[in-house]
């Protein structure tokens, strides 16, 4: 690989010794992996060809993993390259807690986050970029989740909406890059000796909403996937020395994780209890994680971060409760289907219909893409389930099951109608193919009407 020279001179300098074997891990493949997800049944078909587990991280193997396979369309796993993985261990989320996963898109964390929490609480899961939002909620969707919801908000927006709000919150913090060059060599093309300290800014000032969000006893983590010291360690230091309330917690590391490194920033010997993944040490690409918790009642800094003034706008759809007629067409097909599917705090955006997590407070005048379970669509005379749905749903307690053959499942994803060779109940029904729920089917005498999302037709 063809590193940048001012790359390869920088961290000649900080590495001494260990810059031949670290800058030859370049050169090296880089390494995949996937987690599986606890909240599903166990995805034996692609554990069956991984290349082992990843020891930091219960449910986490290495390997590839095939992106139209059932274990993936349906949500048992997600793939993620095993370093990103111990972030979440870090984090560390418990059920019924408040978390706030700050820069969460494309979601591989986010996902970690809810499934750490049982998917139990309210998972707050933000991004900045439109376009990265909506691949954050689609990826949520396949997941499987009742407690996220999906914002598409800056930080500073988020302010005064969640003051002293959240019991964790993450900042995968947008950065450099340097940690995944193996990876995607692309990122390259946008590295220059001044961009980890044009990144180190933006990200100080995405810590300082992030701290304004932060429960008294709360925990932060900050990561990134970036080798340089000023997004890193300096950036530590930066919060060590303005917010006097922070205190460094412990990582417990494995073999072949380093600690953080306090001569690269101002010598605080705290900074040691971060961690370091390198690719020449672990399996794995470049990784920094540090974990902090807020001491005190209000989380002021000692020197005051500027920010822009920002206006409150209005953009939002109009939410409103259901009226009883659309009440009791969902209470039909819900009881049809999964008559112990909790719908408690339901709500329509337009002619969408969700169930928002509890203890969601009021978000008039916010960006939500996903404001919790998105449950179906009101449509002429008919109410449609979702596919968000399905993929919530335990086949276990449904009433109304049909059980597909691997090439039936096929013909679904594809769009195509199914055929029974016999007649059973008209109606919806879960479709399921090895245990796996796939999504909704509509049995009208023995044909099933598909209602796959075609824009996830293959």
């Amino acid at each position: 690989m063809q590193l940048p020279a001012e790359f390869i001179t920088k961290y000649q300098r900080l590495l001494g010794d260990e810059a031949p074997a670290f800058l030859a891990s370049f050169d090296q493949p880089s390494q995949s992996g996937f987690r599986v997800n606890p909240l599903k049944p166990a995805p034996l078909a692609t554990i069956k060809v991984a290349q082992g587990p990843v020891p930091y991280v219960p449910g986490g193997y290495y390997g590839s993993v095939d992106g139209k396979s059932l274990d993936h369309v349906t949500g048992a796993i997600y793939s993620q390259e095993p370093s990103a993985m111990y972030v979440g261990e870090v984090v560390n989320p418990q059920p019924g807690e408040r978390v706030l996963d700050l820069c969460a898109a494309p979601g591989g964390k986010t996902t970690h986050l809810i499934a750490k929490m049982k998917d139990q609480g309210l998972l707050v899961a933000n991004e900045i970029f439109r376009k990265r939002a909506q691949v954050l909620a689609e990826n949520l969707e396949r997941w499987g989740t009742r407690s996220a919801m999906v914002m598409n908000e800056s930080p500073a927006e988020l302010e005064d909406q969640f003051s002293h709000f959240f019991d964790r919150i993450l900042v995968d913090a947008p950065c450099s890059g340097e940690g995944m060059f193996r990876k995607e060599p692309a990122g390259m093309e946008y590295w220059n000796p001044d961009y980890p300290a044009e990144c180190a800014n933006r990200q100080r000032k995405i810590l300082a909403s992030a701290l304004k969000m932060l429960k008294p006893g709360g925990v932060l983590v900050y990561s990134t996937c970036t080798f340089s010291p000023e997004e890193d360690e300096q950036n530590i230091a930066w919060l060590l020395k303005n917010y006097p309330a922070l205190r460094m917690l412990p990582i417990k590391k494995y073999p072949g994780m380093d600690d953080g490194r306090p001569n690269w920033a101002d010598g605080n010997p705290a900074l040691r209890q971060a961690v370091r993944l390198f690719p020449h040490h672990i399996k794995g690409e470049g990784h920094f994680i540090a974990k902090l918790q807020n001491g005190e009642s209000t989380m002021t800094p000692a020197r005051p971060v500027k920010h822009k003034k920002h206006r409150r706008k209005k953009k939002n759809r109009q939410q409103n409760q259901l009226n009883k007629q659309a009440r009791t067409e969902v209470n039909q097909i819900r009881d049809w289907l999964a008559p112990n599917e909790p719908m408690d705090h339901l709500v329509t955006f337009g002619d969408q219909l969700y169930n928002l997590p509890a203890g969601m407070p009021d978000l008039t005048g916010m960006t939500v893409l996903r404001p919790g379970l998105h449950l179906g669509v009101f449509k002429k005379n008919r109410f449609e389930p979702a596919l968000a749905w399905a993929l919530v749903l335990d086949p276990q307690s449904c009433q109304h099951v049909l059980k597909l053959t691997p090439d039936q499942w096929r013909q679904y994803v594809h769009g195509d109608v199914i055929k029974l060779d016999h007649s059973q109940a008209n109606g919806w029904y879960l479709l399921t193919c090895d245990g796996h729920a796939t999504g909704f089917g509509k049995l009208v005498g023995t044909t099933i009407k598909n209602f796959y999302p075609k824009g996830l037709r293959f």
